[in-house]
């Protein structure tokens, strides 16, 4: 009986392989791939053992240990699959049916809102000052907020240059900017553990790729060492930004 391979199947497959690489991409960015690698080997093995060969010792074996292996997975894989949920909530269609269905209006920043914030990355970057800046957008950072000290006020730039002038107490952590004010600073952002980042680049980009790719937000640094200033965004960094670049992806993305 000749195998009929329909558009279904052709579905199932594109789905499958998707569905892989994305679980490559989560994996690889938090540093776990050889975890990965190690699963699917574990997973092949099973099917050839269980389908190919038909060993039913060996294979009812590798039964249990899979069935047991799924909690195993999702207890040491928490953050990846918490983050891949995030992702498919926060993408631009669903956002707009929470909205739509809640009620809710996304605030959209201004230009009059924008320009404080890239001025003082201008100033900053030429004064060399560090400064990491992260941005809400469809997933709220109440839980990054509570990290920090309380601030709740409106974008100002002489603000912004004073709570990361260098002997500022919180100077050191993120400022984190909600629905058109900023709301704290001080606080503790995840770093990255993607071993594909610069070597050059330091613990404020780890920092800011770090919340780009746990959450949807968007990050800006100012670094210390050369003034110059990128944008972690997506997971990707979009580096040595002028004034203009910098306006026109933050126009387009808060």
């Amino acid at each position: 009986m000749f195998f009929e391979f329909g558009i279904k199947d052709f579905i199932d497959i594109l789905l499958v392989a998707f569905l892989l690489y994305y679980t490559y991409k989560l994996m690889k960015a938090s540093g776990s791939i050889n975890v990965f690698t190690g699963i699917l080997v574990f997973i092949l093995i099973w099917l050839v053992v269980s389908q190919v060969l038909e060993m039913k010792l060996l294979g009812s074996i590798f039964d249990k240990l899979v069935s047991v292996g799924v909690l195993a997975l999702i207890v040491l894989f928490q953050d990846e699959i918490r983050r891949f949920l995030l992702t498919l909530g926060s993408h631009q269609h669903a956002s707009a049916l929470v909205r739509f269905l809640t009620g809710n209006k996304k605030e959209k920043l201004q230009h009059d809102d924008i320009m404080p914030i890239v001025m003082a990355c201008i100033s900053m970057g030429k004064q060399k000052v560090g400064a990491l800046i992260v941005m809400e957008r469809n997933v709220p950072l109440d839980d990054v907020i509570r990290t920090g000290e309380i601030i709740d006020a409106n974008i100002n730039q002489r603000l912004i240059e004073n709570i990361f002038f260098k002997n500022s107490p919180l100077h050191d952590g993120a400022m984190v900017i909600s629905k058109k004010r900023i709301k704290a600073a001080g606080c503790i952002l995840p770093v990255s553990h993607n071993l594909d980042i610069p070597k050059e680049l330091g613990l404020r980009h780890r920092a800011a790729m770090g919340i780009s790719q746990v959450l949807d937000a968007l990050a800006i640094i100012v670094s210390e060492e050369t003034g110059a200033i990128s944008v972690a965004w997506r997971g990707q960094f979009y580096l040595r930004q002028s004034a203009e670049e910098l306006e026109s992806l933050l126009t387009k993305e808060s």
